[in-house]
């Protein structure tokens, strides 16, 4: 088996070449052929997942956060070449889906521990979605998610050292002045307007940096995604959904709409923040996004948290 693995220096709390070297070790001693190829982040990891897919490799693994991985599905849409995470990064919310430990100062051998249950799993078929012509593997968001993604990113290492209380103060500082989106939404022919606090396109369970289950019942192997519609235009209204989000009472609000779809377009008068997978792009006024089945092979862990599959 030959494969690469690509880590992000600059990603997550810790300098992580020694552990990466690591996790090599175990790598080979299961038989893989594995080069370890270091990235500054951003396209460059797609570039060197479009060379890996191209050369034929089997799997690339990635020694960072969800941006890394972000970048990393992007190069290998459509190819035979499996994409593994070796959480590195921060939030690291697609290892969370998979049950895999985060890189802490409590746990400095999770990225051998996640290589040895990754290496028991098996590689699965995926869907992503496209937004913009971007793919994005967990989420789309629009409006008061993505204006604080784009107000907290870039982030120094320091910075990350605080992650989580550095992004609530963020929330509770940003929410003051923010306002609903006036928005006109078709979800596969389905039209929907209103004002709006949030809107979510997921394929995965969890988000706001895994604190949060948003979607208990997606697959992100269905051929579909879920669109969440978050209604208001207040201060209150808007602490009122990050509390039913942290709770789990979205799931029963009448101001949170839930649309299954496989076609979402969004459009407005004035621009809308934007972010994917945690990444901030351009404000724009209109947002089109599809998913693509079967668009990735991933590998996965024997075990997981909670069902992610339609097939086993």
């Amino acid at each position: 088996m030959r494969g690469q693995l690509i880590y992000n220096p600059m990603a997550g709390r810790f300098p992580s070449l020694p552990l990466v070297e690591r996790a090599v070790k175990i790598l080979e001693a299961n038989g893989w052929d594995v080069t370890i190829t270091r990235t500054e982040g951003g396209e460059h990891i797609t570039s060197l997942a479009k060379k890996a897919a191209t050369s034929g490799l089997d799997a690339i693994f990635v020694a960072g956060g969800d941006g890394s991985i972000h970048k990393a599905a992007a190069g290998l849409l459509g190819s035979d070449t499996a994409l593994s995470v070796l959480p590195a990064g921060t939030a690291n919310v697609w290892a969370q889906e998979l049950g895999l430990p985060t890189l802490s100062w409590t746990n400095w051998t999770a990225l051998e521990t996640s290589v040895k249950r990754i290496l028991d799993g098996s590689i699965h078929t995926i869907d992503l979605g496209v937004c913009q012509g971007i793919p994005f593997l967990l989420w789309a968001g629009v409006g008061f998610d993505a204006f604080i993604v784009h107000h907290l990113e870039p982030r120094t290492r320091w910075q990350k050292q605080f992650a989580v209380p550095q992004y609530a103060a963020n929330v509770a500082w940003f929410a003051r002045n923010w306002s609903g989106m006036d928005l006109k939404i078709w979800a596969d022919g389905e039209i929907v307007t209103g004002i709006y606090v949030l809107t979510l396109v997921t394929n995965v369970h969890l988000y706001a940096g895994g604190m949060a289950e948003v979607s208990p019942t997606s697959r992100i192997d269905d051929g579909s995604m879920e669109l969440w519609l978050f209604s208001g235009d207040t201060l209150l209204e808007t602490f009122q959904h990050l509390f039913d989000l942290a709770s789990g009472q979205h799931l029963s609000s009448d101001k949170t709409h839930f649309i299954p779809c496989k076609e979402v377009l969004i459009k407005s008068k004035s621009e809308l923040y934007l972010q994917l997978d945690g990444e901030p792009i351009p404000p724009t006024k209109e947002v089109s996004i599809n998913i693509c089945p079967q668009a990735l092979k991933v590998l996965v862990p024997k075990d997981l948290p909670r069902p992610l599959f339609t097939k086993i």
